[in-house]
């Protein structure tokens, strides 16, 4: 199984979720809000296989942009994963959305003809993404948790970029509808625990399991086809990256 989004830093025991991730197998991107939470974490997972640890600057922690994009910068060449990044035009992100442009204008440009793979927040903000990641000519990108318009999936999908789905979307007739409309060949999935629960608790990248066994009645094949779809379309990530 794989997740591509996750908050291991943000669970209550965030070593146990990783070793259980590597002990089961499990390719896990643990998402950073921060440059500086990326620095404590990636001393404690650099030596997993299966776990790696992603360089977030999130758009909701304005007030920490100007001061931690230094460190941004300096931990770029220490990870293939970029993460959690993006904008945020919701209530509660649209007041600060002058300086989400600017940090994530900054953070594309540092990325510019650099093979990464990009975890991304979206939230009523899904054209600017797009436009500014094909701006920078961006080649490797995930749209986490996609919430907006359904015409606009096509044109994500035709810039090459990928969506990561989470049990959260499963439940719903919004994240259904959002999931029928994106073809199998840019499906991905994720936990993003532990904002999400099932059944009162917390998922775990484990609980991918969940949204492989809903795509596997969705389109009527078995959930190893499912594993081995999402799988193909994660190997195509990597072989951006390893083709530098």
């Amino acid at each position: 199984m794989i997740d591509t989004h996750c908050h291991i830093d943000l669970f209550d025991n965030p070593m146990e979720i990783a070793n259980e991730c590597e002990n089961l197998g499990i390719i896990t991107i643990g998402m950073t809000n921060l440059p500086s939470h990326f620095e404590m974490g990636y001393r404690h997972l650099r030596g997993f296989k299966k776990v790696r640890l992603a360089l977030g600057l999130h758009p909701l922690h304005p007030e920490m942009h100007n001061a931690e994009f230094p460190g941004f910068l300096r931990n770029i060449d220490n990870t293939s994963y970029i993460g959690e990044i993006g904008l945020d035009y919701s209530k509660i992100g649209i007041l600060s959305k002058d300086q989400q442009l600017s940090t994530f204008n900054k953070i594309l440009e540092s990325l510019s003809g650099k093979n990464k793979i990009l975890s991304l927040h979206s939230r009523k903000a899904e054209k600017d993404v797009l436009e500014l990641l094909n701006h920078y000519k961006m080649k490797s990108a995930i749209f986490h948790w996609y919430t907006g318009p359904l015409n606009l999936i096509e044109k994500i999908i035709e810039s090459g970029f990928y969506f990561s789905v989470n049990p959260a979307m499963i439940k719903t007739k919004s994240g259904q509808a959002v999931i029928s409309k994106i073809p199998l060949r840019s499906i991905l999935t994720e936990s993003d625990g532990p904002f999400i629960e099932h059944n009162g608790t917390a998922v775990k990248p484990k609980d991918v399991a969940l949204v492989i066994k809903y795509l596997s009645q969705l389109y009527h094949l078995t959930e190893q086809e499912i594993s081995n779809l999402i799988s193909n379309n994660f190997n195509r990530l990597l072989d951006f990256i390893i083709k530098k």
